[in-house]
């Protein structure tokens, strides 16, 4: 795992966010990676990421789980492929089992829409044997990230390398376990949400999305 700062300066938007994880990390120079950007913000990183490194770039699909009334606040998170991961302990404290799984069933519907978005434009790029780097652009929970790593894991990745610019510290170090390399250029004392590192973090649309796979 590597924090490259601990300092709560901001990122001018997610571009540049791309741009700067690409500097920090050390591949070896014959070396072509996969970028999988978690939609959506996290795919206008990976997209300036993947141009850096002169790599290809596909999304892994991951929604949170938000807790009922609080919905910025992740209680888990369901993959692609209909994984789920919860945080039980706190769901079971709370008594309310029933309000996330009907949370849970909205988030796979809407991850089954916008994997079809991109699917249709381009489709999936093996990452059997390959190393792949997975990106977002903030890690708060970790949940989001977590279940990326494993959903992609099932794909028989060389090497999984996770890479954000910006995350609380506790979280990204419990990722640091799921992935075979940690890199986070910001892990400021302060976090609160990852909106606030950012001086522009305008909501993501569905076009802009789709723009980058054109």
């Amino acid at each position: 795992m590597r924090i490259v700062s601990r300092d709560s300066a901001t990122f001018e938007d997610r571009t540049e966010a791309g741009r700067l994880l690409a500097a920090e990390l050390d591949l070896p120079g014959e070396e072509i990676p996969v970028v999988l950007g978690i939609p959506r913000g996290g795919l206008i990183v990976a997209h300036s990421l993947a141009r850096s490194l002169n790599a290809p770039l596909d999304a892994v699909f991951v929604l949170k789980i938000g807790l009922p009334g609080n919905p910025e606040l992740a209680v888990g998170a369901v993959s692609e492929g209909g994984e789920t991961l919860l945080n039980e302990q706190f769901i079971e404290r709370m008594g309310i089992r029933d309000p996330v799984e009907q949370e849970r069933k909205k988030q796979a519907a809407e991850l089954t829409r916008r994997a079809d978005l991109i699917r249709r434009l381009r489709p999936r790029v093996p990452l059997a044997g390959r190393t792949v780097i997975i990106t977002d652009d903030g890690v708060a929970t970790g949940f989001t990230t977590r279940a990326a790593f494993r959903s992609v894991r099932g794909e028989s990745p060389r090497k999984i390398i996770g890479a954000v610019p910006v995350g609380d510290e506790g979280a990204i170090e419990k990722l640091a376990d799921e992935a075979d390399d940690m890199v986070c250029l910001r892990c400021p004392p302060a976090f609160l949400a990852v909106s606030q590192f950012y001086r522009q973090y305008p909501q993501v649309t569905d076009e802009e999305i789709v723009r980058l796979f054109l």
